[in-house]
């Protein structure tokens, strides 16, 4: 009864009133005459809703009985160890009989008893010892896996984190090329699919933002292109490369390039970079390869 296929539960019976169900449901709504009536269209959602429940139904049963199958082997564990602790309980009261029957036979010679009771305490001291390391070793052991397990997790959620930015800045690109491309549709389409990763990316932590233009540049969320330090009332121009926060943790600030008027401090650069950007120049590539991600 300790296995888990034991705990099973049929889940024929409540599949095929699922699918009852849900045959019923149809047949009212293909015999309803239109406009459906609301007692059929409320008979039709109870049908579907009532099979959705039996369809989960033995699901949550199986759950519950595993449940209950884990709490009984923990039970199973525990009295183990308590009959551990009754057999090392029956070894003290053995030593402790024994010394007494020192003590009764050799009487009046303390010398012996003496001996024999030291004796029976370094043994009983040793066996004490030797389950407290036993306890220490396993412990540690523990540990060391959960230590290296959180480990793991830790590096795959660099690396994963790594691939969803990667992807984000490439289709960034992709949807400045297609505006700067002078094809109305064809910038729409991407930015439809561009909305859609990031809605994706979302869902596991990850949110792009970016500065949109006349925008006052906040030295905390953006980084200014080619300006070392902007002014306080710098303006931004456009976004180069978008910012990322990860379960609302900055890990890089949006690359923006900031209006002329108001920029002050160009850093220096190469007569490269100088010179006026072309579309086949990337910041907003170059910008990626700068993250830097330290997940806590």
């Amino acid at each position: 009864m300790n296995d888990v296929s034991d705990w099973k539960i049929p889940k024929w019976p409540f599949l095929t009133a699922n699918v009852a169900l849900l045959a019923a449901a149809g047949a009212v709504i293909w015999r309803a005459a239109h406009p459906i009536s609301p007692a059929e269209m409320y008979l039709a959602v109870g049908c579907v809703a009532f099979g959705a429940l039996l369809g989960c139904l033995p699901f949550i049963l199986e759950y519950r009985a595993v449940k209950k199958l884990v709490e009984v082997n923990a039970i199973t564990t525990v009295a183990e160890q308590l009959q551990d602790l009754k057999k090392y309980s029956a070894q003290i009261t053995l030593a402790t009989d024994q010394w007494a029957q020192v003590q009764d036979t050799t009487k009046g010679n303390s010398e012996k008893t003496v001996v024999a009771a030291r004796e029976i305490a370094e043994r009983m001291a040793n066996e004490i010892r030797e389950f407290n390391e036993f306890q220490v070793k396993l412990n540690d052991t523990e540990k060391g896996a959960l230590r290296l397990e959180v480990e793991k997790l830790r590096r795959s959620e660099g690396e994963w984190l790594q691939v969803v930015v990667r992807i984000l800045d490439h289709i960034f690109a992709l949807h400045n090329a297609a505006a700067r491309s002078g094809q109305p549709e064809l910038a729409e389409n991407i930015g439809q699919f561009q909305n859609a990763c990031r809605d994706a990316a979302r869902r596991v932590g990850v949110t792009p933002f970016s500065a949109a233009p006349e925008e006052k540049f906040d030295a905390q969320k953006h980084r200014a292109h080619g300006v070392e330090n902007p002014s306080a009332e710098a303006v931004v121009a456009e976004t180069l490369a978008p910012g990322l926060t990860f379960q609302g943790r900055l890990i890089r600030p949006a690359l923006v390039r900031l209006q002329e008027a108001v920029s002050s401090t160009p850093a220096p650069a190469p007569a490269a970079e100088a010179a006026p950007e072309t579309p086949s120049e990337k910041p907003d590539a170059v910008a990626s390869a700068e993250l830097t991600l330290e997940p806590d």
